[in-house]
């Protein structure tokens, strides 16, 4: 299955902006740039594969409450704003009607990207083990 089957374009780049919210860039790279979207491309085929669904409804919901609170996609929000509305949903504060729980979508996402972030780099993400060398974790071959 290819990536684009996976997701709609649309659906990808509200993950991306999702995704690097709940883990920004600072000295280290952003959980985007560290591979956390190739980890979830891979997983979506594995381990994850009952949870694409969920993803699909909770990524379209998201867009759907960002057009309708700020008439603009979740991507094209300020970081400070798509925070905001972060808050709101894991408070189930919503505007928008949901296919799912907010903050369980919300709560999912976070737990998958810090497994994407922080898993060893044969699973997709954590590219160069940086998130292992933020850590002090030392790798040895």
């Amino acid at each position: 299955m290819s990536e684009s089957t996976l997701l709609t374009s649309a659906q990808w780049q509200t993950l991306e902006a999702l995704i690097d919210c709940i883990i920004p860039a600072d000295d280290y790279p952003s959980g985007w740039q560290a591979g956390v979207g190739d980890y979830l491309t891979q997983q979506f085929t594995r381990d994850l594969a009952d949870a694409l669904a969920q993803y699909q409804r909770g990524l379209d919901a998201l867009a759907a409450e960002a057009q309708a609170q700020f008439g603009r996609t979740f991507a094209d929000l300020a970081p400070n704003t798509r925070a905001n509305l972060l808050y709101q949903i894991e408070a189930d504060a919503v505007q928008t009607p949901w296919p799912l729980s907010p903050s369980g979508f919300f709560k999912m996402v976070i737990e998958h990207a810090h497994e994407g972030y922080y898993s060893d780099p044969g699973n997709g993400g954590n590219h160069n083990s940086i998130a292992w060398q933020m850590v002090g974790y030392r790798v040895t071959v």
